[in-house]
């Protein structure tokens, strides 16, 4: 049947005539005069040109150095109208094996050996139709494209604005002025040509000869629609190449017998492919920002290679990469996240989000057909986004075709509500939904990428689509009562004027307040969204997971260890980001773009909201959150993108507790901006085993200098962060009272730095420097310059390998400080002469203590129990056997002084102790402690 089918193709005249030989060879000196070769630079530069969402890969980024083209198979008409089966991944994956096809053999010659002359090329929404085109336009134009001399790209939905009637002639010079010396000897001359039309599906083809009249003149003014007809019916210039791309549901508007070849777009199939585009598009040369070369590669590599690990265990982003719009999405949000560094942040996840939305949906029209012209993300927002929305409520991520049926079908009251869906179904189902793999839930669906179930719900809530259905009924209601309330106006004043009627005004006025009545109560709309995206933000058992920055990163790339038991209970599911995005979209520059997607979200809406929103986020923010929710309020205020608002929230804030949180470059960037707002002074910022570097004291330096009490313990801080709190505390305008770097590997270049802080500071009182490998030379870098600060009152140089030699020095320095009174030296290595000399010093002069053994004389020490908490405090980070070593020390000193005392009282006291001590010894042989 494919072999006596006409299949648009057009046999080769074996002989030409001399005219057209003498047309042929006037062209080609047209083109080699550099009409073409115009033509080319001028397609390149347009079609090389990319979206702004781009320009964060790097300045060398560009379509040739990044493009993977997708798997192309083969079809037929037959198969695209076949019903298509059970969409679950079984399928997905074991769809029958057709031929796979190259981009630039398309037009070789079919099955029965004629020349393919017309192709249909199609795919769902995300299979890169439109990249695939643009890459084949490149290629002409760098000629890796030699089967055409002419290449004439036309857009679909740029020729369906265009109602005039134009000529082919003047269409093509009209859009391209390079080839106005070409046109008129086009239809003389044998040249290769390729027509490429992008985006049939918004054209209204009509392919009757009582709907289009044939035309082959090119220069006779016609219909852009009859200029496409004639062209695809070989009618018009049958010796051109066509090629036509579009959405599944429009391949049938192109009868069969005009078709030569029919190729599916695949996508990404391949996982190869996958991991060839994350490793082309994440090793761009400049991509991680200003980072060294060498630090910025390694990372590169290191993101790839477990990006690689998770693709390999087939997990759902496996599936969900398939399209390769999704891939585009992977990298852009694993740039986000690692190598965001600017202050404020260059861009928001929910800004990557909807720029991922426009790139695939803008200017898209679910279904040109249709008179509503309803745009496919407004379509999508209120049927996807409540499925998600719903999801989001029941905590659910896998739906069932029963659960899909009461969100798009339990409302289909019309043909063309029907036929909507159809088209839906078709072309962008898979985009948002796709198969479960996991073990038992084949026949399920999840979200393609699980952050965009969240978005969805939350672009739904702010849409204002949930509502009941008597709000759904007062709004109609209410339109309809104002638009007729203008007519009966003129005739209530016409009849009260020849009738004395003196009640019709009366009811006029009592219908007018219906709208009024109504458009208040809408208003209390606003304060639902606020009130769900508090109550979202601010759930209690969501407390202690990981901060939604780690959620993200996890579900990309996997968590490195063992797998989990399919028999394993999985965890609850969790929805942090809803309200984040919620508050997202919110943003000016979040709904300009969906104003341009058809979704729009008035300025008054979004004021209305935001002014709910201080009643209940910024009171429930005011509360005690633990470090990864306090974590997520923070990127909650950096995505909302509303100055005033983060200010009055951020100076409710007096204490900043991060401890434990992974502060990766992006986190800090959001700390440093969202803080940035106001210019308060912050009580104390616990930023302990917080991973921080001497690149993140540099983010954060404007708000460590505002911070009071400032916590850097266990964050292996070395030299060069050091030099980084130099200049921080030799800052005009620093505050910092107490400093904490304990648990950090300072060393000796570290302490010099230090010590000159010291030296100019006026505002530190407290310094820890509890175990910072200081040693005799850091302690004496830290003594050389004690003398000259004025305002210490406590440091703590315990736990740093410390002699006698040094710990006397430190001790004589402070004994001449003005408010230095105390100096912890516990866990150093003082022999018993150190500690008499210690001793000795501090009876010299009263105020001076100096804390390094539990006992002090025959008495115990005051601050016996402070030391003992210290040691079990910082026990995880220690080395075990040196602390039990010290502990046995400790207990030795107190059994001898013990002995020299005969004060029963004192004996008792050293008793307790002694008990503390043997317990704590006990507890940490058997490994309890």
């Amino acid at each position: 049947r494919g072999c006596v089918r006409y299949q648009g193709n057009s046999q080769e005249s074996s002989a030409q005539p001399s005219s057209s030989r003498h047309s042929q060879s006037q062209l080609r000196n047209v083109a080699s005069s550099g009409a073409i070769k115009k033509h080319q630079k001028s397609l390149s530069a347009w079609f090389s040109h990319q979206p702004n969402e781009e320009r964060q890969f790097g300045p060398s980024f560009s379509l040739d150095a990044v493009h993977v083209d997708p798997v192309i198979r083969e079809s037929s008409l037959e198969e695209i109208l076949k019903p298509s089966p059970d969409l679950t991944i079984q399928n997905q994956l074991q769809q029958p094996r057709r031929k796979v096809i190259s981009l630039h053999n398309l037009f070789d010659v079919d099955a029965c050996g004629r020349q393919v002359k017309n192709v249909v090329l199609y795919g769902t929404v995300g299979t890169g139709k439109s990249t695939l085109i643009k890459k084949m336009v490149v290629d002409w134009c760098h000629g890796r494209l030699p089967r055409f001399e002419l290449v004439i790209p036309f857009s679909c939905e740029d020729l369906s604005h265009s109602h005039a009637h134009v000529s082919l002639r003047r269409l093509i010079t009209k859009k391209y002025q390079h080839l106005r010396d070409v046109v008129p000897v086009l239809e003389a001359s044998n040249l290769r040509v390729l027509f490429i039309l992008n985006g049939l599906e918004r054209l209204s083809l009509d392919f009757r000869l009582a709907g289009t009249e044939l035309c082959c003149d090119p220069n006779e003014p016609v219909p852009p629609s009859a200029i496409v007809v004639n062209l695809l019916r070989k009618y018009l210039l049958p010796e051109a190449s066509i090629i036509v791309t579009t959405r599944p549901s429009a391949v049938r508007r192109i009868p069969g017998k005009y078709v030569g070849r029919y190729a599916e777009i695949c996508g990404f199939s391949d996982t190869n492919l996958q991991k060839l585009y994350f490793q082309m598009r994440l090793s761009q040369p400049g991509c991680s920002g200003e980072e060294s070369q060498d630090r910025s590669s390694a990372e590169q590599e290191n993101l790839v290679e477990m990006l690689s690990r998770n693709l390999e265990r087939h997990n759902q982003i496996t599936a969900a990469c398939f399209l390769p719009s999704y891939c585009w999405l992977v990298c852009t949000t694993l740039h986000f996240l690692y190598f965001t560094r600017t202050v404020p942040p260059s861009q928001t996840l929910t800004g990557i989000y909807t720029s991922f939305l426009r790139l695939n949906f803008s200017g898209e029209v679910l279904d040109s057909s249709d008179p509503t012209h309803i745009s496919m993300m407004k379509y999508v927002a209120k049927t996807v986004g409540k499925l998600a929305y719903e999801g989001v409520m029941s905590r659910k991520t896998c739906f069932s075709e029963e659960d899909l049926r009461q969100c798009f079908e339990v409302e289909m009251k019309t043909e063309s509500e029907l036929n909507l869906l159809e088209v839906f179904r078709s072309d962008v189902f898979r985009f948002f939904l796709s198969p479960c793999v996991q073990p038992g839930k084949e026949h399920t669906f999840v979200f393609t990428i699980p952050a965009m179930q969240e978005y969805l719900a939350a672009l739904y809530v702010v849409l204002g689509e949930k509502k009941t259905l008597a709000q759904r009924v007062g709004k109609e209601l209410s339109e309809v009562i104002g638009k007729v309330s203008e007519d009966v106006a003129v005739v209530v004043n016409i009849v009260s004027k020849v009738l004395p009627l003196r009640f019709l005004p009366v009811l006029f006025n009592l219908l007018k307040i219906f709208p009024r009545y109504f458009s208040r109560v809408s208003g209390k709309d606003k304060d639902a969204i606020a009130h769900t995206m508090a109550e979202e933000l601010f759930k209690e058992e969501d407390y202690y997971n990981d901060d939604v920055l780690d959620q993200i990163n996890s579900s990309i790339l996997g968590v490195e260890g063992p797998m989990r038991h399919p028999d394993e209970a999985p965890d609850d599911e969790v929805f942090e980001l809803f309200p984040i995005f919620m508050g997202g979209i919110l943003s000016r520059r979040n709904r300009a773009i969906l104003e341009q997607l058809g979704c729009s979200i008035k300025n008054l809406a979004a004021f209305e909201i935001a002014k709910a929103m201080k009643k209940t986020v910024i009171r429930k923010g005011r509360k005690g959150l633990p470090p990864s929710e306090l974590m997520d309020y923070l990127f909650f205020l950096h995505e909302f993108q509303n100055e005033r608002f983060t200010a009055e929230a951020i100076r409710s804030l007096r204490a900043v507790n991060l401890s434990s949180v992974k502060m990766t470059p992006l986190k800090c960037s959001v700390l440093a901006s969202v803080m940035s707002t106001t210019c308060h002074e912050v009580e104390e910022l616990n930023l302990t085993s917080c991973n921080l570097d001497s690149s993140s004291l540099r983010t954060l330096f404007p708000v460590l200098l505002r911070c009071k009490a400032l916590h850097l313990q266990l964050n292996s801080l070395g030299s060069d962060a050091c030099k980084e709190i130099r200049d921080l505390l030799l800052h005009d305008k620093c505050v910092v009272s107490s400093l904490r770097l304990a648990n950090n590997p300072v060393g000796e270049q570290g302490a010099r730095y230090l010590g000159e802080a010291l030296a100019g500071n006026r505002s530190l009182t407290q310094l820890s420097l509890l175990h910072t490998a200081l040693g005799d030379p850091g302690a004496e870098a830290i003594a050389q310059h004690l003398a000259q600060n004025q305002h210490l009152q406590e440091l703590n140089l315990g736990y740093n390998s410390l002699t006698d030699t040094a710990a006397l020095r430190v001790v004589e320095v402070a004994k001449r400080h003005e408010t230095l009174d105390k100096v912890h030296l516990y866990f150093n290595d003082i022999s018993e002469d150190g500690k008499r000399a210690l001793d000795s010093l501090r009876m010299d002069r009263d105020g001076v203590r100096a804390l390094v053994f539990l006992t002090a004389g025959t008495d115990v020490s005051d601050y016996w129990s402070h030391i003992l908490n210290v040691v079990q405090r910082n026990l995880p980070f220690w080395d075990r056997e040196r602390v039990r070593q010290h502990l046995a020390l400790l207990l030795q000193d107190l059994e001898s002084s013990r002995s020299q005392t005969a004060n029963p009282w004192r004996k008792a006291k050293f008793l307790r102790v002694e008990s503390e001590v043997k317990k704590m010894l006990g507890k940490l042989q058997d490994g309890s402690l």
